[in-house]
């Protein structure tokens, strides 16, 4: 008789967004005359720039002659791309990462989950609360998170490290020591940030106690303050304690055409073995590569077009969320985020928790947004917005929000 692998059978209900989507659907579906505005998954709703839908098309033409056509790619991605990224994203911040330090990808969210394997089970992780659902989960499913507490809603396992208004929503050291360290920045969901200073903090602890700082840079694009870092490899001693993942969703709209990357720096190693190598063993039995087309369009980004028309793209959406944060602030909503982030993290009024909120907003302004507790038990009582909607839906779902407030005030 098979068995299954019960650890998932651990996992408590659904994915936070399939929950909010089956939600959603279920209002939709007994009220198809309203006109809901979600700004609860971080997905885009600008088009692919010009310059990045240009390559694109000429690399779909190259795939219909046999002189230009590309099959399979390369384990790491095309040479083309990681040199690219490798010039642009390291290189000109001062940063040491070689183009064989860099794994091509179909998007971060696939690598900050699938990354575990490499590492023994009996790792105990730390994780930011609220976090990313994902680094938490696939370490669910790989049984390293110990038993589940319903009440308290955390895993007996695991080193949460609160990220609150009091800490200005950055972690701080945990007095356990962990092995596998999740740091999220800009972060998601709150929106918060560290200095190179405060980063320069967890490298430093890292190499101390030999612990690997798993770093998801996936908004970096939304930085505008000077002293905050966009790769953790511009803080010294990185390379030896850190992997870095990257995602073209965010910052050049890739969300329908999936692209990231994963930097192993050569450093990084454990007992003598190489954690490059082991990616790189894993890359090239699980993975058959972004297909040619797309990475195409990944060098497309780096273009002084292609850069040039994402500048505008990320400006429009942090104006979203200047206004977000402006208008809901002075309706008297208690805001953070949307400065170096597309996302704004509030407080739900009148002592509602985040779900009795989302469920207020759904059914009486038809907004929809997401419940701070699916993050984490720090979460509770928090709600996020995204930035990426039109500036119109924007405009109007920030108007229904400040009715809402006046009325439940």
């Amino acid at each position: 008789m098979f068995k299954i692998n019960d650890n998932y059978l651990k996992l408590p209900g659904s994915y936070l967004f399939s929950t909010i989507a089956k939600k959603v659907n279920a209002y939709s579906s007994a009220h198809p005359e309203a006109k809901i505005i979600r700004l609860g998954i971080g997905d885009v709703t600008q088009p692919i720039a010009p310059a990045i839908i240009e390559v694109l098309h000429g690399a779909v033409d190259e795939m219909a002659n046999a002189e230009t056509f590309h099959g399979y790619a390369p384990d790491l991605g095309y040479e083309f791309l990681r040199n690219t990224i490798a010039e642009n994203d390291y290189r000109a911040r001062g940063c040491n990462i070689t183009p064989d330090e860099i794994f091509v990808s179909d998007g971060a969210k696939c690598d900050c989950g699938n990354i575990q394997e490499i590492f023994s089970i009996d790792n105990k992780i730390a994780v930011c609360d609220p976090v990313y659902p994902v680094y938490v989960d696939s370490n669910v499913m790989a049984g390293r998170t110990g038993t589940y507490d319903s009440k308290s809603e955390t895993w007996s396992d695991v080193i949460y490290m609160p990220c609150t208004a009091e800490n200005n929503f950055a972690p701080e050291l945990p007095r356990e020591t962990p092995d596998l360290i999740y740091l999220c920045f800009p972060n998601n969901p709150t929106g918060a940030v560290v200095n190179k200073e405060q980063l320069q903090e967890w490298v430093d602890y890292a190499n101390r106690v030999g612990a690997v700082i798993l770093f998801d840079a996936a908004y970096e694009a939304y930085i505008s303050e000077p002293d905050i870092p966009h790769s953790i490899y511009e803080c010294e001693g990185a390379r030896s304690c850190a992997i870095e993942f990257h995602s073209f969703s965010k910052n050049a709209g890739f969300t329908g055409l999936r692209l990231g990357y994963t930097v192993i720096p050569k450093d990084l190693k454990a007992d003598g073995v190489s954690l490059n190598a082991l990616w790189a063993r894993r890359h090239g039995t699980k993975y058959n590569g972004a297909p040619y087309i797309i990475q195409r369009a990944g060098e497309a980004v780096y273009s002084e077009a292609g850069k040039e028309q994402l500048k505008k793209q990320v400006a429009y959406y942090m104006n979203n969320a200047h206004y977000i944060f402006d208008n809901l602030k002075a309706a008297g909503y208690t805001v953070s985020g949307g400065v170096n982030s597309p996302y704004i993290w509030l407080k739900a009024p009148a002592g509602m928790t985040s779900w009795e909120f989302f469920d207020y907003l759904l059914e009486n302004v038809n907004v929809v947004g997401t419940p701070g507790s699916g993050f984490g038990p720090s979460g509770e009582t928090y709600f996020r917005l995204t930035a990426f909607g039109s500036y119109e839906n924007t405009v109007e779902a920030v108007e229904r929000m400040k009715g809402a407030i006046a009325h439940i005030g």
